[in-house]
């Protein structure tokens, strides 16, 4: 990406425009997007963009597109363009690259037309495409002149349209009379004035529009067009608000205003919504041109944060309250990147969100409502701050529950809800309020284990009064380079004893080291279980800007305004879960669930609602093949692994080497229940590690019994086959299939460069297969043919390819009774076990006192060990 951006920065001085860089963020799409800029340069002249291959293609078109087949436009390609770009509409000053007055006059979808790729068109010269936009409708060609096909370096194209039902006889460049902006409705001169409203978001966050609530890295996030805020023509006064005390001595440090933790944002008016940042909160005063910036706690990081102090040099004297963030390659928040950058002393990087005014040239702003020291600061950026290194963070006045889905399907941590009206107060308060996407603790490091000698979790916990209490093991987001730097800071604060004290503290065991409880650790995790663990959670990054002892466990409060328990909203005979829309809620799927009442659609849904935080870590980053039932199980049954006509965005899609469609992928809450919407019953997701198709990520064992077997000889099956796997030096897991039989599941350690691939996991899983059933030959069999397994227990490792796919744990199944493929215990696994208890309706209430599968992150063991093993034995 940043080959393809290269000329695009050396023509520009970000230091000087406006025009977005390529670290802004951009939302994923399902659909190419494009957008035509009006832009009055040196010339006036119409900019087409095409989004390909992450960027925008784009071309200068001089006397912009006609509708007209007969007319042929000249279009000069000029460089790539950064996706952000396509959100840009402004001016660029005098003496830049392209200075002059941008519009935002059209923009949609496109997508190539033909068999061959875009890629390959573009090549040939010959590139052809159908525009869905505002302005724009129809099919087009792109045709590279005849002198400029042999890779010389004029660059000039011909725009013509095809005839179609968009296309007009005469007149074409009739459509060129529209002057206003799709996104603002300003005019050229409106905009050259700095007239107006700014444009409403697209490329930026082009899933999030239809809830109202959009993400823009280069300003915080963008208000909603809908909410009805008046345009401002001026900027905000820099005389006192009434009532504000003048003059106010600057304080060395104001403690932070902090927020309540809730489920979901406030409901009702009076509250504005803000995006969630995963970085230091600081405080910048700033004198005489000079910024000190202090941590929540008052802690001096002025040095630590060079680069960010010196984007105050233009603004007077002032205190702001606001956050220090690093932005990935995508632009979003990583707060791994923001340690890494302070590790390394490189911070010039870094972006402070301003999103707050307490102090301005002696006037204390704190007793103003919350709205008027926002217009404030935000006067104040517009007109001292780069827009690069300190950025105004926008907010919006409706839909609560609508930005946080947006900022939940942008990989966000969450937002923070304010009351419009009131003023600035240190400490906790009832006026601030955060709903975050993803369970997120700070916690306090307590030991950490081994395996080996190799470094395997932390041990952690928080203070309760008096009593530091364990709350569980962190197993995974440990790279090596996290290691590396973790570990020393864990051995100089190594103690001899535990630190631990109250009930449920762990004993000292072999690879188990204590620390002093003096670091503090950010992580994220899936839900409590019922004892009061941390579930499935992953280390983010240590803390320095907290103390350890003020780290206490930290409960949702309840919305402060009265709202229903559960996000569900019906208009018509339609019902919405999470913001997801369900059509037929109540169309019946399964006849019963053991119970004699029908399973619904809506039914799934909350199914999938309550189990998804546990359920999503073993599908996510994995392909995975939906069963569907749209007319429930007694109607057509089918398998989906492709997306189609109108899959939902909610979904992601991969590619995979040697197909050319996009498989389905389900990376969050929301995609389940669009799941539930299709009729999407049983989830068969790929067995390999997250992300990365082509590497094993576990083996999954499928116990199939044959004619006559009973369900007591499948769990001495499944204990034979743990005991055999262990032997191998793998730690299995065992869960029902929502069937008849039982899979033994043993997850797998990424291997080195080179390492195992998936045949050699296929060849293990058989080889170790054959040894039971040959030890056995009359329970067990490896043979699927049905003449053979009378009375047998088929051993199917044939899960273990490349493309295959097993049930997921906590997937419904499309058989009668509506039972769920349920993980269990080893202390389960015993005679007697019934796997008919585990309906869609049990489930849910049991899975909160399970500590089923807890360690699974922790117990991937590497398979050429267990290869060399078996081919000794």
């Amino acid at each position: 990406m940043a080959g393809k951006l290269q000329a695009y920065r050396a023509k520009r001085d970000f230091r000087k425009t406006k025009e977005p860089s390529d670290a802004s963020a951009v939302a994923p799409s399902n659909r190419l997007r494009f957008v035509i800029q009006k832009h009055d340069a040196t010339r006036l002249h119409y900019d087409l963009r095409l989004e390909l291959d992450g960027v925008f293609k784009s071309w200068a078109v001089t006397r912009g597109p006609s509708l007209d087949p007969a007319d042929k436009r000249l279009a000069v390609e000029v460089e790539d363009h950064p996706l952000a770009y396509g959100d840009f509409e402004g001016t660029i000053p005098k003496g830049q690259y392209g200075g002059g007055t941008v519009q935002l006059w059209d923009r949609g979808y496109w997508e190539p037309e033909g068999k061959l790729s875009p890629q390959r068109q573009l090549e040939k010269g010959d590139l052809k495409f159908t525009l869905d936009g505002k302005r724009l409708k129809g099919s087009f060609v792109l045709v590279r002149m005849k002198h400029d096909r042999d890779g010389g370096k004029r660059t000039n194209w011909l725009l013509i349209k095809h005839r179609d039902a968009h296309a007009v006889d005469s007149g074409g460049d009739a459509v060129l009379k529209a002057e206003t902006s799709v996104a603002s409705g300003r005019t050229m001169d409106a905009i050259a004035a700095g007239r107006g409203r700014s444009p409403k978001p697209f490329l930026l966050a082009e899933q999030a529009i239809d809830a109202g609530a959009v993400w823009d890295s280069t300003e915080g996030s963008a208000a909603d067009a809908r909410a009805g805020k008046p345009a401002r023509t001026e900027p905000a006064s820099r005389t006192p608000k009434a009532g504000c005390t003048a003059p106010a001595a600057l304080p060395d440090f104001v403690p932070p205003q902090l927020c309540q933790s809730v489920e979901r944002p406030p409901a009702g008016s009076g509250w504005i919504h803000e995006i969630k940042f995963d970085g230091y909160r600081i405080q910048a005063r700033v004198t005489g041109g000079k910024a000190t910036l202090k941590t929540r706690k008052g802690l001096d990081w002025t040095k630590k944060f060079g680069a960010v102090a010196k984007a105050f040099k233009d603004l007077p004297d002032c205190i702001i309250d606001g956050e220090v963030v690093a932005l990935d390659d995508h632009g979003a928040p990583d707060f791994a990147a923001l340690q890494a950058a302070l590790s390394e002393e490189k911070t010039e990087n870094l972006v402070f969100f301003a999103f707050d005014l307490l102090f301005l040239d002696g006037e204390d702003w704190r007793e103003q409502p919350l709205l008027a020291r926002k217009e404030r600061l935000e006067a104040l950026l517009r007109d001292a701050a780069d827009g690069v290194t300190l950025r105004y963070v926008e907010h919006f006045e409706t839909g609560g529950d609508a930005v946080l889905k947006s900022a939940c399907r942008l990989s966000l941590e969450g937002i923070v809800s304010k009351r419009g009206d009131a003023p600035y107060v240190s400490g906790r308060s009832d006026s601030w309020a955060k709903a975050k996407c993803r369970a997120g603790h700070e916690v306090v490091i307590g030991g950490w284990a081994t395996t080996a000698g190799q470094f395997r979790s932390l041990l952690v916990g928080i203070h309760r009064g008096p009593h530091f209490i364990y709350i569980g093991r962190v197993g995974t987001g440990y790279g090596a380079a996290k290691v590396d730097a973790l570990l020393p800071r864990l051995k100089e604060h190594a103690a001899k004893a535990s630190p631990f004290t109250g009930k449920g503290a762990p004993r000292r065991a072999p690879g188990v080291h204590w620390v002093e409880p003096v670091l503090v650790a950010e992580i994220e995790f899936a839900g409590w279980t019922g004892d009061g663990m941390v579930r499935q959670a992953a280390f983010k990054g240590l803390r320095e800007d907290k103390p350890a002892a003020e780290v206490e466990t930290e409960l949702p409060a309840p919305p402060t305004e009265t709202a229903p328990p559960k996000p569900v909203s019906r208009r018509g005979g339609r019902v919405d879960i999470l913001g997801v829309p369900l059509s037929k809620p109540d169309k019946p799927l399964w006849p019963d669930a053991e119970d004699g009442r029908p399973v619904t659609k809506l039914d799934l849904a909350r199914y999938f609602e309550a189990v998804g935080a546990w359920l999503l870590p073993h599908i996510q980053g994995r392909p995975c093949s939906l069963l569907r039932a749209p007319d429930g199980i007694e109607g057509e049954v089918f398998f989906q692994r492709h997306a189609g006509l109108g899959t939902s965005n909610l979904f992601e899609l991969v590619k995979i080497f040697g197909d050319k469609k996009s498989y389905l992928q389900i990376d969050r809450i929301e995609a389940l229940i669009a799941t539930a919407q299709i009729g999407g019953i049983e989830l068969h997701p790929w067995n390999c590690r997250p992300g990365e198709p082509e590497v094993p990520g576990r083996l999954v064992f499928d116990l199939d019994p044959g004619p006559g077997v009973s369900f007591d000889a499948v769990i001495a099956a499944a204990r034979t086959m743990k005991e055999r796997l262990e032997a191998l030096g793998l730690v299995s897991f065992c869960k029902t299939t929502g069937g008849k039989g039982l899979h033994v599941v043993t997850p797998l350690a990424k291997p080195g460069r080179g390492g195992l691939d998936w045949p050699a996991a296929k060849d293990f899983a058989r080889r170790l297969c054959a040894a039971i059933a040959a030890d056995e030959p009359e329970r067990y069999v490896v043979n699927m043919a049905k003449r053979l397994r009378k009375e047998r227990i088929f051993l199917d490792y044939l899960r273990n390819d490349r493309m295959a796919t097993a049930v997921a744990p906590l997937s419904p199944r499309a058989r009668p009774g509506a039972h769920v493929s349920m993980p269990l215990t080893w202390t389960q696994v015993k005679a007697g076990l019934d796997p008919a208890r585990y309906t869609i309706r049990t489930v849910p209430k049991l899975l909160t006192t399970s500590k089923a599968w807890d360690d699974y992150d922790e117990s991937e063991r590497p398979l050429a060990e267990a290869i060399r093993k078996l081919g000794r034995s």
